[in-house]
Order: C-alpha cells, then structure tokens, then sequence
C-alpha cells in the first residue's frame, strides 16, 4: 500500500444512506484509505452488507449500522454504539437524502415534512451527535452532502432544493461553532451524478445537459468520493465552511 492508502488509517467513519450509489462510492473510497467504516442504511440491508464486504475487500473493518437519520433518538443511540465499539467517531459524511419532484403548488405536506426530516433534520441530528465525541477529542471531519440545485435553484424540486440550500447554511454556522475544537465542517454540492436518480432520464434529456456542462459529462459517483476523501483528510486541515461544487462547471 502507498503512503496515499495510509492516510485515513485508524479514523473512524460514518456515512449515511451509505448502501448504493454516491453514499457507496465514498464508503469504499474511504476504505481504500484505510479508514473503518460504517455504512448507515434505513431499509436495504442487502445493499448496505455488499458495501460493507466492498469495504472489507479493501483490508479494513466495516460495519453495516441500520438507523433512521429523521429520528433523533435512533441517531444518538446508533452514534452511542460507535463509541462503544470503536471509542471515537472521527469522520461523518452526512449523505442520507431523498427527493420528490412535482410542482411546489401541488406538493403535500407530508412530502415537504419527509425531505426536510431526512435531507436537513438528519444531517443537523447526525452533526449534533457526532460533534459531541469530536469535540473531546478535538479532531473531526463533517461533510454534508448538498446539491448544485441548493445553490441555483431548480422548477419542480421546491422541498428537495430548500433542504439542500438550508444545508449549506447549517454548514457554514457549524463550522464557525466548531472551528475552535480543530472540529472542520464543509459541504459538497454534486451537480449531475451517475445514480439511480439520472438513470430515469432519457437520452434526449441527457443530451441536453451534456449542452449545458462545459466538460461534457455526468459525473460518476466516484468524483464525489474523491473530493469528500480530501475533505476528511489531513490534507484539508485548514479547510472549513467551503461549498464544493462537483458539477462539471455548470454552475460557477
């Protein structure tokens, strides 16, 4: 192993909805560092085991650890078992989301409430709890997890885009909170990303994006591990309260 695979040895880290997609990819990709990870899931367990044994295969312990980010005391139990088992949680990368299109006119309450809960509650609950341990240390890494659309805004995505706007928010006054304990907080904001959620569109509307992205491509969910790998590290110490944009250059 290069001195570069070494870099997050003996770190501890949770990532939430770490089973699939971009939540799967900085799971393995902190793994490949060296880091013991834990993979949060909500329903899929299956998904959640075969992130772990991709993690496993990098030569390091990992856990699936399932939990409801909206729920509070779910969080604090499961960040509870963390300590118990590892000691310390040094690495939190608050992934978790969900989404529902519509018109925001049309939108229903209960849909609003379930974004916000998990997109915005849970990244403001896990942070909350994990910023307890990393306080006593005086060492952590919080990433969250927005959205290029948080930072432009985008028709028929109102709930999903105030929750990743907010998040943005929650980042930067964390990040002042805990600046003082070497605690750094900073969120990444992906433009179009090779997930689930793109795989619904059809080829003439992945061409018109490839129009609208000066390096022509969606991204693949590894771009994302690698700039959130940095964050965590060592090498990003004096990096804190910054929006990362991950997009592509569509949006500047």
């Amino acid at each position: 192993m290069t001195q570069q695979s070494k870099s997050l040895s003996g770190r501890i880290a949770l990532v939430t909805g770490g089973s699939r997609g971009i939540g799967r990819a900085i799971c393995t990709k902190l793994a490949s560092l060296g880091a013991t990870v834990y993979v949060n899931y909500t329903s899929n367990q299956a998904a959640a085991d075969e992130t772990v044994k991709l993690c496993q295969a990098e030569g390091v312990q990992a856990y699936a650890i399932g939990f409801d980010v909206s729920d509070s005391a779910a969080v604090d139990a499961a960040i509870e078992r963390i300590q118990k088992e590892s000691t310390k949680l040094d690495i939190l990368v608050n992934n978790a989301g969900i989404s529902k299109d519509g018109l925001f006119v049309r939108m229903k309450d209960e849909d609003w409430q379930r974004i916000m809960n998990i997109n915005l509650n849970g990244a403001f609950y896990c942070a909350r709890a994990a910023a307890r341990l990393m306080m006593k240390a005086r060492y952590g890494r919080i990433v969250n997890m927005s959205s290029i659309v948080g930072e432009m805004g985008n028709a028929g995505q109102a709930p999903y885009v105030a929750s990743k706007a907010a998040l943005i928010g929650l980042t930067k006054s964390v990040a002042k909170e805990l600046a003082s304990r070497n605690v750094t907080v900073n969120a990444v904001t992906p433009g179009y990303i090779e997930t689930e959620m793109t795989d619904v569109l059809d080829a003439k509307r992945k061409e018109e994006l490839m129009g609208v992205i000066p390096l022509g491509r969606i991204g693949s969910p590894n771009d994302i591990a690698n700039v959130t790998a940095f964050l965590v590290s060592d090498d990003a110490s004096y990096v804190t309260g910054q929006i990362i944009g991950v997009n592509g250059g569509m949006y500047m």
